[in-house]
């Protein structure tokens, strides 16, 4: 008998419009009697994990693409994301969790082999700016990060920050004295500069004067090395990646770049040093080096040479041999092109290379 009074299994749809009426009520009634909201909140939590079950599976069962697609064309036919994300500080934490990889994975849903969300996400581009300020408060802001970074999955939304003002408050971010917000940022930072390539170069190409500038002076020079490392990383991954070949060529023609190189290969930290010197080996290589980088490095030589003959680490990639090699046969080789260009940069740039 008990099997006949089980209530029958709510659809997508019927799921998806029940948890939309909940959060509606959420977001409208933040203070209404107690209890009557404890119960609609303790609802909508489990209607919430019912809606992650049936994305991810329940550990036994797979889960249905039909149910999926459902779901998915549901919840952002009923602008669920927005209700999501807006009512996500009014859940608890189990439910934030459970909300989080729901929106997460909504984004890589397909409905008719169609990227629904990416369309949703164009018409409601200013969703990202909500979960870029979600940074600025510690109780969501790893959960509003979460959501960010599979959005930034879609290329309009990455284009949207990366020329918005949402950008410049990484540089802020990345140093909050929260390491978990800060490492959340970090990877989203990197998310942003290394997802959609064409958009990247771009975006680097036209901002370059600003961006590099603000790259050095805020995390490169950065008082705090666990910024330092996350930024000097990244920028070797970024001059290094094909596609910004024409932005790592105008990086390692400048003087003042190569001074930030030499004084990060001299930092405390063994990581920053040895990423350091796979930016360093760029300026290195360049067969194009304007004549005041020539004329430092070849004034320098003899304390460059010291430098690398000791410049050792315990655990290093097979390469690292091979290019420092290549480093001191360049450096060994080079000749100073004019003494009076050679006065100039000298005076520009003293460098030192004692450990």
């Amino acid at each position: 008998m008990k099997g006949l009074c089980k209530s029958k299994p709510r659809t997508p749809a019927e799921l998806v419009h029940r948890v939309r009426d909940l959060l509606q009520y959420a977001h409208t009634n933040p203070d209404s009697r107690q209890k009557k909201r404890q119960e609609k909140i303790s609802e909508l939590s489990k209607l919430i994990l019912e809606m992650r079950t049936i994305l991810y599976g329940d550990g036994q069962l797979e889960p249905s693409s039909e149910a999926c697609a459902q779901l998915t064309q549901e919840f952002f036919k009923n602008d669920m994301l927005r209700l999501l994300i807006t009512c996500l500080p009014k859940l608890d934490l189990g439910a934030r969790q459970d909300a989080t990889r729901v929106a997460a994975n909504l984004q890589r849903q397909r409905v008719n082999s169609q990227l629904i969300a990416s369309a949703y996400l164009e018409q409601n581009i200013d969703l990202m700016d909500i979960l870029v300020l979600g940074y600025e408060d510690p109780d969501i802001a790893i959960h509003y990060g979460a959501i960010l970074r599979d959005c930034i999955r879609h290329q309009a939304v990455a284009r949207y920050i990366l020329e918005s003002e949402n950008l410049k408050k990484f540089f802020d971010y990345i140093q909050f004295p929260n390491f978990n917000i800060a490492s959340d940022a970090v990877a989203t930072f990197k998310e942003l500069l290394t997802r959609h390539k064409s958009t990247v170069a771009e975006f680097l190409s036209r901002n370059y004067d600003w961006f590099f500038p603000e790259y050095k002076s805020k995390l490169l020079e950065s008082p705090n090395y666990i910024t330092r490392r996350h930024a000097i990383k990244l920028l070797g991954h970024l001059l290094l990646d094909r596609s910004n070949a024409s932005v790592m060529i105008r990086y390692v023609n400048s003087m003042e770049n190569m001074k930030i190189m030499m004084n990060l290969l001299r930092d405390s930290n063994k990581t920053i040093q040895l990423e350091a010197f796979h930016v360093f080996k760029l300026f290195a290589a360049n067969q194009n080096k304007p004549p005041e980088i020539v004329s430092i490095l070849a004034t320098n030589r003899n304390k460059l040479l010291r430098f690398f003959g000791d410049f050792k680490f315990d655990k290093v990639d097979e390469h690292f041999e091979e290019d420092k090699a290549q480093i001191v046969e360049e450096i060994a080789t080079l000749e100073t092109r004019d003494s009076s260009v050679q006065r100039r940069a000298l005076d520009k740039f003293e460098i030192s290379c004692e450990q």
